[in-house]
């Protein structure tokens, strides 16, 4: 793969534009420029701005909203990386946002040196001890906290489970691998056909960002049926299947045990011969 050609320099914040213009954003409303907003004035630009050089101008391939904060807090220049062509607007498209476990993990080593109002500053969040959750690991059945920490379900799902007790969280998993399906969405179906026993008192599932109307909460309750209704089909289906290979495998001994018959059918059907004694085998 051939590298980027790049360089780090400082450029005049007035010399630089967006390759797309958000004219319509309010910044005063949006939390993710609010986070960034504060983040910069608490410790500074840590992240530089991804650009490329076309005439006397910049432009911003990655970091609209940190140019936008910067401006806002009367930068007169900011670190940027040149890159020498427009391919680097894929550099945007490659960064991992850290996942549920990574967060807190971040969270609670930042505390070894920081309090919590300074880093819920940072992050322009009032507190921070919702965001860390110091319990939820310990809620969890130990099978969803070992995929939660393999990034196998996110954070907020598995707030989710937390509805329902650690051994009903378990069979919840084990449904969810089955029909690979790991979403809240579907986690909000299982816990509504969850008994009342293996339910956690005064604690119910939260409320998606955009409501779910009646309809689509009965189509995930009818997807989970179906599914249901396939997992027994199939494991009906298999149980006749070794019942029936049982039964067949019980006349093919006999038939290749009867000397007479293993004789004439050596003799004269060797193929047929060579696939009961492959049953027969299987079978045993």
């Amino acid at each position: 793969m051939k590298p980027y050609e790049l360089d780090g320099i400082d450029v005049a914040i007035e010399s630089l534009n967006p390759l797309n213009e958000r004219p319509n954003m309010n910044t005063e409303k949006h939390r993710g420029y609010r986070r960034i907003l504060s983040s910069i004035r608490q410790i500074g630009l840590i992240e530089p701005l991804c650009i490329y050089r076309e005439g006397e101008r910049y432009i911003i391939l990655d970091g609209y909203l940190r140019w936008l904060a910067c401006r806002e807090l009367d930068y007169e220049t900011v670190p940027c990386i040149l890159y020498k062509d427009k391919e680097a607007y894929t550099f945007n498209r490659m960064v991992n946002n850290l996942s549920g476990f990574q967060e807190i993990k971040m969270m609670r080593k930042s505390l070894e040196s920081l309090d919590e109002q300074t880093i819920a500053d940072t992050f322009g969040l009032k507190n921070i001890r919702y965001r860390m959750a110091p319990t939820l690991v310990q809620q969890l059945h130990p099978s969803v906290a070992q995929a939660f920490e393999k990034e196998l379900i996110g954070k907020i799902a598995a707030l989710e489970l937390l509805c329902v007790k650690p051994e009903r969280q378990a069979v919840m998993l084990r449904e969810m691998r089955r029909v690979n399906d790991f979403t809240p969405a579907f986690i909000r179906a299982l816990i509504l056909k969850t008994p009342p026993e293996l339910r956690v008192p005064n604690r119910n599932p939260r409320q998606a960002k955009k409501k779910e109307n009646r309809d689509k909460r009965l189509a995930l309750v009818e997807r989970l049926e179906e599914a249901e209704k396939q997992h027994e089909f199939y494991t009906g289906l298999y149980r006749q299947y070794t019942a029936d290979l049982l039964k067949i495998s019980l006349y093919a001994r006999k038939l290749i045990t009867t000397p007479a018959i293993r004789e004439y059918f050596e003799a004269h059907h060797p193929s047929a011969f060579k696939e009961i004694y492959v049953i027969v085998l299987e079978s045993q």
